[in-house]
């Protein structure tokens, strides 16, 4: 062992770690020869979802701008400014936010001045990520493509500080990568866009059905095939497309046209382009209420389902995001923490309340135990002061 691994290894803590395996299948491209589905294409279902489809848009959208604009709880001045520095205007935990929900990876490089203090932290695409595994199969590094042009970037510098910090969604297939919401709402989303298209269409034709063009010409005999092709583009020039809707058409000997009305299995697509976008909903933990969504009546009003957002969602996602870059910048915030201040959550006033009257009704506890179970910081005074006011 060399005297640079001899101190990262007293940095880490630990001995050697158990070898992994590796994985050499990309995370956002993979098939299913089963049941005959297309390939998963990362690029191609962020344009399908993020970029076409409205309720992917907005699911992602209102977590994302949720986890951005939540208040932080009081921690170290210079980690905060880290934290919360933007880009051209974008919020790194913004960003971070959508690209964990789409992706299931996040990347954040840790940019340092010429004393190897963090200065920047910025996010990568993670679709051009590539993690470098060592002999053992744990991450030594990440390749970052960008067109024909890579680099490589060690995840430590020699002196064991951190240059990279992935946050990843749990994947129980793979070891490396993470899984995010996108893959499960894949199918839905198909089926809200093909729907939507169908729906185009249809207004497309003035929210007409379409008909069938009968010869009869009473002797049995058919049209020739001359005859059937100069038909059949005289009706595709003359009669399609809403242009032409309500255009009377003027037919020779043995011709009628039959309309055809559609069936009530033929309208059922109301329903199934509403059945897919609570499908896209459920997999970004968006209530369908606050997306907009008739027929839900799990939650008794708005306030109740932006609870239920807070809560089951963007809280969780948030601590995740925070508590991976707090463990990332350990090197030089020891001590910091990162987290979202709850007391400062409209959605959550209530419960707020609800819990400082519990807590300040509690006589058995001291102050300095109050305090501690509000997650406050402690005072510094003796165990019998005033008691805590909500």
């Amino acid at each position: 062992m060399t005297f640079l691994e001899t101190i990262a290894s007293a940095f880490k803590g630990r001995g050697a770690r158990v070898p992994l395996a590796q994985s050499y299948v990309s995370p956002w491209v993979f098939g299913d020869s089963h049941n005959g589905r297309q390939p998963f294409d990362y690029h191609q279902a962020v344009r399908r979802a993020y970029l076409e489809n409205p309720v992917a848009h907005r699911a992602v959208r209102l977590v994302a701008d949720g986890i951005a604009g939540a208040p932080l709880a009081p921690t170290d001045p210079s980690l905060a400014m880290l934290v919360l520095e933007t880009s051209a205007g974008q919020s790194l935990l913004e960003t971070l936010a959508s690209q964990l929900l789409l992706h299931g990876n996040a990347y954040v490089q840790i940019l340092k001045d010429g004393l190897g203090y963090p200065v920047e932290l910025f996010a990568l695409r993670p679709e051009r990520v590539t993690l470098v595994f060592g002999n053992d199969g744990w991450p030594t590094g990440i390749t970052y493509r960008v067109g024909d042009r890579s680099m490589t970037i060690p995840m430590c510098d020699a002196d064991a500080s951190p240059n990279i910090i992935h946050i990843k969604g749990y994947h129980p297939g793979d070891d490396h990568y993470g899984a995010g919401c996108l893959g499960a709402a894949d199918q839905a989303v198909a089926t809200h866009n093909a729907a939507a298209g169908w729906n185009r269409s249809l207004l497309e034709n003035a929210a007409r059905p379409s008909g069938a063009l009968v010869y009869d010409a009473g002797n049995g005999a058919g049209l020739s095939g001359e005859q059937f092709d100069r038909l059949r583009e005289e009706l595709n020039r003359v009669f399609s497309g809403s242009p032409n809707a309500g255009r009377p058409m003027l037919l020779e000997g043995g011709l009628k046209w039959q309309s055809m009305s559609m069936s009530p299995a033929d309208m059922d697509f109301a329903a199934l382009k509403s059945a897919a976008a609570r499908d896209i909903a459920l997999a970004f933990g968006v209530p369908p209420m606050l997306l907009g969504l008739p027929g839900d009546s799990t939650y008794n009003n708005y306030k109740e389902a932006n609870k239920a957002l807070w809560r089951l969602t963007l809280l969780p996602l948030a601590d995740k995001l925070l508590s991976a870059i707090a463990e990332g910048l350990e090197t030089w915030f020891p001590d910091a923490r990162l987290a979202i201040d709850l007391d400062r959550i409209p959605a959550l006033a209530e419960d707020r309340q609800a819990l400082w009257s519990q807590i300040n009704a509690a006589n058995f506890l001291t102050d300095a135990e109050k305090r501690e179970m509000l997650g406050l910081p402690a005072l510094g005074l003796g165990p019998q002061t005033a008691q805590v006011q909500p």
